[in-house]
């Protein structure tokens, strides 16, 4: 038996139910709704940016459904959340202030068989998690693996050519340009071991 005043665990009405259910019907129509408008950018995990927004429009969504909130509180909040990714997005891409408030840059973290320790070390990375991503990526030797970024999301790409220049993938990557033209500019913690 309950408590006076403790919310019944398992089922508390059918009227509750239905309450959930319609609001979740109509939420999630009017998410995907908002997100056919906005774009495919809207749900991309470019970066930290972007996986915080979704985040918080997975939350604002179960709060709608779940929470006394009114189905239209809980939409303009969506709307909100997606407006504001929108007018970050279209500002980074126009004005590169925005872009480097809001996105981080990618860093080499290891190269040429090296770990880079400076860079792992600003970036917070392990040898083991360079490791686990070339697992991964299945490779089984960093031997085979010319450098490894860590990119703007907090994944890693294992490149097995290095390439410079300004047409390079690598142009705005951290570290790539001292390390294909002079070498390593980081003392390595050790050298990759298969």
């Amino acid at each position: 038996m309950l408590a006076a005043g403790n919310p019944p665990v398992w089922f508390s009405s059918w009227s509750s139910l239905g309450e959930v259910l319609l609001k979740g019907l109509v939420a999630y129509a009017l998410l995907v709704l908002f997100l056919r408008l906005s774009g495919k950018r809207t749900l991309s995990k470019m970066n930290a940016f972007d996986f915080v927004v979704t985040i918080a429009m997975g939350s604002t969504l179960a709060s709608t459904i779940l929470s006394d909130t009114p189905v239209v509180e809980g939409a303009a909040a969506l709307a909100l959340l997606i407006g504001l990714q929108f007018v970050i997005t279209w500002a980074s891409v126009r004005w590169e202030r925005v872009q480097t408030l809001v996105k981080s840059q990618p860093a080499i973290v290891f190269a040429r068989g090296e770990f880079l320790s400076q860079t792992m070390t600003a970036e917070r990375v392990t040898t083991e998690e360079i490791r686990a991503a070339a697992r991964q990526q299945g490779v089984a030797s960093l031997s085979e693996v010319a450098a490894v970024v860590l990119e703007t999301d907090g994944t890693f790409t294992l490149l097995r050519e290095f390439a410079d220049g300004p047409s390079s993938a690598m142009a705005s990557v951290i570290g790539a340009e001292d390390h294909a033209t002079t070498g390593s500019p980081h003392p390595p913690i050790a050298q990759a071991r298969d």
